[in-house]
């Protein structure tokens, strides 16, 4: 097994190891990807809701040729050994000097550090324990076994965890025996107790936490630099906290106060008023909408009686055909459906232009005895289109260039049928 070198010293950066193994892993494409195993390591292995580490592996010929070497997944099998993924082949027995990626694997160690300072103070504040916790790409999530926290604990919490960070306690690691780490747990001291038997190793927080962890971790709670609380919302354990610390919670809050900014500019008002700006906007919105609902509505009565008088029923079949470059699909979905309520023996096939496709509506009257939805997607269907609906209405996306053949084809299809009675007066 690999001497795991983050354990005893997680700020280390730079190590000398030897390779112990590889395989390889898969190919694709003419493409290799290999498992190496070293005698030593200091990349960390995708574990307990940290994400592996990344970095470089360098060997030397003794010809003086520098082969680099890039880590591109770090992972810990069943059996305990560590596998470092790399697109390329090292011999066994190769002397090689590993660099991990400091800024991912220092931005890890605030996120993790952080995580055991939040469980904490959620714990001794609030009595919510910890069920799961993931590292992220650019946020970290926690689930608490509540069922809900109010704004007025959350905010507590967050100032609670940063006044610890700014306090700058001590962050110790040691080693346990299982039976200590036990005693410890009876007695209420440490927070959690691993399933796992031999040495078990313990991550403190001065004064704060004592949870068994084989993650990485700062020095003391001033290197986390900042904690900030992002949302909360339902999980399947109860409530998901999403956090951010350290550059993260800066980059965060940088993103947040832009598009604050860019919100307030666009409503021409102060960033402090924008709550009460957008609420106000929202409230005349919903208001214009009614308004426009009910335009949409008095417009659709008075363009129903005109189109009524305007279009004469032939051979007992009223078909009322429009295209509208001014109006858009709502207003034409609405205008076949008063159409064909309003009078008997009417078809309405109506199209809107406002856009590329067109949208087009095919509706019937109730004494019609022929499926729309059906009639419009076989119709359709000539013409390589697709789209449907209910057996008396249905609509699709048509090329402008298609409407007219398109109704010519379903008025033929509806007067072939004769859904009608011949003569019977519209």
């Amino acid at each position: 097994m690999a001497e795991r070198l983050y354990y005893s010293d997680p700020f280390l950066r730079k190590f000398s190891a030897r390779v112990a193994e590889i395989h390889e892993l898969s190919r694709a494409g003419g493409q290799s990807v290999w498992r190496v195993a070293l005698d030593r390591t200091a990349f960390y292995p995708t574990s307990g809701g940290q994400p592996h580490d990344l970095g470089i592996l360098t060997a030397t010929s003794r010809s003086g040729a520098v082969l680099e070497v890039p880590i591109l997944a770090v992972e810990e099998d069943e059996h305990g050994e560590v596998w470092h993924h790399t697109d390329k082949p090292l011999l066994a027995g190769t002397e090689v000097s590993g660099e991990i990626d400091w800024t991912r694997r220092f931005d890890h160690m605030q996120q993790h550090s952080g995580q055991h300072l939040l469980s904490a103070v959620f714990e001794r504040e609030l009595h919510a324990s910890t069920v799961s916790f993931h590292l992220g790409e650019t946020s970290s999530t926690i689930d608490l076994d509540v069922e809900s926290l109010s704004s007025h604990n959350i905010e507590r919490v967050e100032r609670i965890a940063n006044e610890i960070i700014a306090e700058d306690r001590a962050v110790t690691m040691r080693n346990v025996s299982r039976s200590e780490a036990e005693a410890l747990f009876s007695a209420g001291h440490l927070r959690k107790l691993p399933d796992r038997e031999g040495t078990i190793r313990l991550i403190e927080i001065a004064g704060c936490d004592l949870n068994a962890c084989g993650g990485t971790h700062v020095r003391s709670t001033g290197q986390i630099a900042g904690l900030l609380l992002r949302g909360i919302e339902r999980s399947r354990h109860g409530v998901r906290v999403e956090f951010v610390c350290g550059l993260r919670a800066v980059t965060a809050a940088r993103q947040d106060f832009a598009a604050l900014t860019r919100i307030a500019g666009l409503i021409s008002t102060h960033r402090a008023d924008t709550p009460a700006m957008v609420e106000k906007l929202l409230h005349e919105a919903k208001t214009s909408a009614k308004t426009k609902q009910k335009l949409y509505e008095e417009l659709a009565n008075y363009h129903t009686a005109r189109l009524l008088v305007e279009v004469w029923a032939k051979d007992g079949l009223r078909v009322v055909r429009r295209t509208f470059a001014d109006r858009d699909a709502d207003y034409i979905k609405l205008l076949a459906s008063r159409l064909t309520s309003a009078a008997p023996h009417t078809v309405a096939l109506l199209a809107s232009t406002q856009q590329e496709p067109a949208c087009a509506v095919l509706a019937h009257s109730g004494d019609l005895d022929f499926n729309a939805g059906q009639l419009f997607r076989e119709s359709l269907a000539q013409f390589g289109l697709r789209g449907g609906g209910s057996a008396t209405l249905a609509q699709g996306n048509v090329p402008q260039q298609y409407l007219a053949p398109l109704f010519d084809s379903i008025e033929a299809t509806i007067r072939d049928v004769r859904a009608v009675v011949p003569n019977d007066p519209a």
